[in-house]
């Protein structure tokens, strides 16, 4: 049991790996098919960084894989206009960071062809250019809308039924740490009304009941009042009556937080209790249902990066501290990987629940990279968007103005930002892998 335990481990590591892998590819296909439509002239497609393990030239593109799995490029020719005044790159320097430029501007000039100026990516068209940077991110959220899809339509998901699926033993105080039921507790109104585990509500004080969100609202809503509650318990319909009971509970916002009132304390709302709580049931939703999904999830992405600072401290407090980990804070690879092979070794779970939640983890990671690359910083797609939309709004205002056409944007000056950029990427990482180490989120 052991062995297959890890062996299922492994195997959903590997699924990931596989996932992130295949999404990277179509980033960069997302980007290398308009290109090439555009005619720009593309050198390399690479999945990977560093040293080349394998790759084989089609055309007049190379295709092939790094040792280094943290990404992809393709390079296109021309990326950076040449500097002004005649073009060629200074052979001196002033300072480090202007190497850096004079650096990116060679590179990019050696990668131009004679006779072949007309086919690099900075003298095309400024929606050209923005399509082509597009590309990936939206294939990215392309692959996650399709997944989702896959999740939603084809696996389903766990939603309440109108099925009891637990019913307590007693009434535990609202705000209280108590686990279990101790002596001199209340009984539960619904275990002292008799309902069980498995019965089907059928009506509530002659209400029809079609949904647990329909039950609780009845139950909330009739403290102190005697309810007929009919339920189908072996095939048969069964007849009771419970009394919920007023019970203090506090009001929660949409992410699950306790509410504070203008006195700082919790607010707390006086409702119905019966102490029951629904079963589970897996069920396949509507094509109108993904795009929805997937936007909620955009939505928790951007609100991630947004509050991506403080949610840096809580990891470096988690880490080397003794604060526990943010479930839904950010993750590394290395994370992702560990969440993936505690999902297919859990026995206690169907298989089929397994893979839709393998799946939805992929789907996610697109969306997450759909949105991150957004970000409006170089070396991000974002980052080379900006950069063209820049150009286009100069050149709009020159022509409205009757001014000389500014030409390019010199996007070369921005290589220092994208050092420093790609430096608190690197820490960014380097801090989440450790902290997936030290102190992972686990599902367990």
């Amino acid at each position: 049991m052991l062995v297959e335990t890890v062996l299922l481990y492994v195997l959903g590591i590997l699924i990931v790996v596989v996932g992130i892998a295949v999404s990277i590819g179509l980033h960069e296909v997302g980007h290398l098919v308009p290109a090439k439509l555009f005619g720009v002239r593309v050198g390399q497609y690479m999945i990977g960084f560093g040293p080349t393990l394998f790759s084989r030239k089609f055309g007049e593109t190379e295709y092939g894989f790094k040792a280094i799995p943290m990404g992809g490029y393709i390079s296109m020719a021309g990326m950076y206009p040449p500097a002004k005044g005649g073009g060629a790159a200074r052979e001196a320097s002033t300072g480090f960071f202007q190497t850096l430029v004079q650096d990116a501007r060679s590179a990019s000039a050696d990668t131009v062809l004679v006779g072949q100026e007309h086919r690099t990516f900075y003298q095309l068209p400024v929606w050209k250019r923005v399509i082509i940077m597009l590309g990936g991110p939206l294939m990215n959220l392309l692959i996650g809308i399709v997944l989702y899809g896959v999740v939603l339509c084809g696996f389903g998901i766990a939603v309440s039924s109108t099925t009891v699926g637990s019913v307590s033993a007693c009434v535990i105080p609202s705000g209280s740490s108590q686990t279990e039921c101790a002596a001199g507790d209340a009984e539960a109104p619904g275990a002292a009304a008799g309902l069980k585990p498995g019965d089907k509500l059928i009506s509530l004080g002659g209400t029809a009941i079609t949904s647990w969100d329909q039950a609780t609202s009845i139950i909330r809503d009739s403290a102190s009042t005697p309810l007929e509650v009919v339920v189908m318990r072996d095939g048969k319909d069964t007849t009771l009556t419970a009394t919920p009971l007023l019970t203090e509970r506090y009001r929660y916002d949409s992410n699950g937080t306790v509410i504070n009132g203008a006195d700082g304390k919790p607010v707390v709302d006086e409702v119905g209790f019966l102490g029951i709580g629904p079963a589970s049931e897996i069920q396949q939703q509507p094509l109108t249902a993904v795009l929805p999904a997937v936007g909620d999830n955009v939505g928790n992405v951007v609100h991630l990066i947004i509050n991506l600072p403080q949610r840096l401290v809580g990891i470096v407090n988690a880490a080397f501290g003794t604060e526990a980990r943010d479930p839904n804070g950010p993750i590394s690879v290395v994370g992702v990987g560990r969440l993936a092979g505690e999902i297919t070794s859990l026995d206690s779970v169907p298989v089929a629940e397994r893979a839709a939640a393998l799946v939805q983890l992929v789907a996610s990671l697109n969306i997450a990279l759909f949105v991150f690359n957004l970000i409006p910083l170089m070396p991000l797609d974002g980052g080379h968007v900006a950069g063209a939309l820049w150009e286009g709004i100069r050149r709009f205002f020159a022509k409205v103005f009757r001014r000389k056409d500014p030409g390019p944007v010199d996007t070369a000056k921005i290589i220092p930002l994208t050092l420093v950029v790609v430096i608190l990427l690197g820490s960014m990482s380097a801090l989440l892998v450790y902290a997936d180490i030290v102190k992972p989120i686990t599902i367990q």
